[in-house]
């Protein structure tokens, strides 16, 4: 990236410390700006942070490190090395996928390892597998290449007979379900290479093929575990940002931001202190920005209209004891896998027996967890928040964690729940209440779809308020934590280019 000359005096006010509010700040800084973070929450990193307990610590949000190459290119481009600011142990197992009937399918970069569940399940199946990961790949690549790696600031930037022919290639025409069944036929296949859609909050029965890149990625780039956990890349940013000098406030929620004609002015913290810049990039929630800081009212009626993301009740356990039988990362489908995500997305709520997924950080990195003891977080997805759709959700978690220890139990862990020490809970509505997100969505407020891609998503500048910027998972190019930091590098090159190095 190219950073101007003589940007001493211009300054930037960022609202929020999520990890696209604290990788655009690094960008700045390194391009002379004075930057300053405003943080509702008492720490740092939105959903990418942390919670230790009696020696137990907890990803709060992100628990996989997918896509390194993302990590590795948007870390170079604000002057970092990935190898030189973290350990990230590789995990040969990414994650087992578990059914009801008892089969597992490991999913892994060795072949010694996955191949044979593969042919057991359906012979034949290993090739098409590497078919299918090849192709994804390929999708993969040209997407970060012409679609997610790139600012669409103009319509016509996006609507270009190439880009028609490119989402064609893109096979965003084609559901995902649909296309895996052009290599597998056993169910069991067809759900563990399509389910990774629930990792961006997406129904597998509605989301493109083009995410067939999800598990692709996986499988050929591999997933890492950043020893000390998801929270070391919070750390690292955070250190490289206070090196440029750029200055955190945290428990300072910001109220308003102040708009006067065709600029934004500054912000207006909880306590009535008004904070005057040059620049505003809001990395809080989207959606909750234009309805609660800016008086766009029918602008904040649009995007309200627009398809959210699902969200999840997630449990965290301190054990007493240790549960060999989880890997790292555990995946648990129902045997009502369908209806399940019929609950989710359509009836925004939870089924009684759900898919989840656990998390057991100290399988790779035993300082996750006491000795002799675990550190579990069990994710269930469901529906977001729906006005429309009230939820009991304490009740639905109830009989959900019932359900998910009677799972486990078959797994063989029989009296885990007499060895959990504490446990915390987070429902959709303390996602929504925690971290700002509309309507609980965990996995980024805003949905993925065609036309909430590219230049259809929200856009990381405002229309009207030409110094306002945007980044995070809401705005191009998405959610994850790799699409969040490609969204700060993308956020600050139309900073750089927009605002020149003259001085204001």
């Amino acid at each position: 990236m190219f950073f101007p000359e003589n940007m001493e005096n211009k300054t930037a006010v960022i609202i929020g410390a999520g990890i696209g509010g604290i990788a655009t700040s690094v960008f700045l800084a390194r391009a002379g700006y004075s930057v300053k973070v405003y943080e509702k929450n008492p720490f740092p990193g939105g959903r990418c942070s942390q919670m230790i307990r009696d020696g137990h610590r907890f990803d709060m949000g992100a628990t996989i490190y997918l896509m390194p190459s993302v990590y590795k290119s948007v870390f170079e481009a604000m002057g970092l090395k990935v190898e030189d600011c973290f350990e990230a142990l590789p995990l040969k197992t990414i994650y087992t996928v578990y059914f009801g009937d008892g089969t597992a399918i490991p999913f892994s970069t060795h072949a010694d390892i996955m191949q044979p569940q593969l042919e057991k399940t359906e012979p034949g199946s290993y090739k098409k597998a590497q078919q299918y990961v090849a192709t994804g790949y390929g999708l993969f690549k040209m997407a970060m290449d012409k679609l997610l790696g790139r600012n669409f600031e103009r319509l016509f930037d996006f609507v270009t007979p190439g880009n028609a022919l490119l989402l064609l290639k893109l096979k965003t025409y084609m559901r995902h379900v649909d296309y895996v069944r052009k290599f597998f036929r056993h169910p069991h296949l067809r759900k563990a290479f399509t389910f990774q859609n629930i990792y961006v909050g997406q129904d597998p029965y509605r989301a493109p093929a083009l995410f067939t890149m999800l598990p692709a990625a996986e499988l050929t780039e591999g997933s890492l575990c950043p020893a000390g956990g998801m929270y070391r890349i919070t750390e690292t940013l955070i250190s490289a940002a206070e090196k440029l000098g750029v200055q955190f406030f945290y428990g300072k929620p910001v109220v308003r931001i102040i708009v006067n004609g065709n600029k934004a002015e500054g912000i207006v913290l909880h306590d009535g202190e008004s904070i005057k810049t040059d620049i505003v990039i809001a990395n809080a929630d989207l959606p909750y920005v234009y309805r609660e800081l800016l008086p766009d009212k029918k602008v904040s009626a649009k995007i309200d209209k627009l398809k959210y993301s699902c969200s999840a009740v997630v449990m965290h356990w301190g054990l007493d004891k240790a549960y060999p039988q989880l890997g790292h990362h555990s995946v648990f489908l129902s045997t009502s896998y369908r209806k399940n995500l019929r609950r989710i997305f359509r009836g925004k709520s939870l089924a009684d027996n759900p898919s989840f997924y656990v998390h057991a950080p100290s399988r790779t990195d035993p300082s996750a967890a006491p000795a002799g003891g675990d550190t579990l977080s069990v994710i269930i997805p469901s529906g977001h928040v729906d006005l429309r759709k009230p939820q009991n959700w304490s009740g639905l978690q109830h009989k959900a964690r019932i359900a998910v220890l009677n799972r486990l139990k078959k797994l063989g862990l029989t009296d885990i729940e007499e060895h959990i020490k504490f446990e915390f809970t987070y429902l959709p509505g303390d996602w929504k209440s925690t971290f700002n997100l509309s309507r609980g969505a965990t996995f980024g407020s805003l949905a993925h779809s065609i036309f909430q891609m590219g230049y259809f998503r929200p856009q990381n500048r405002h229309r009207r308020y030409r110094n306002l910027y945007f980044a995070g998972g809401s705005t191009h190019p998405g959610n994850g934590i790799p699409l969040v930091l490609l969204s700060a590098q993308l956020t600050t090159e139309r900073i750089l280019k927009e605002n020149p190095n003259r001085q204001q």
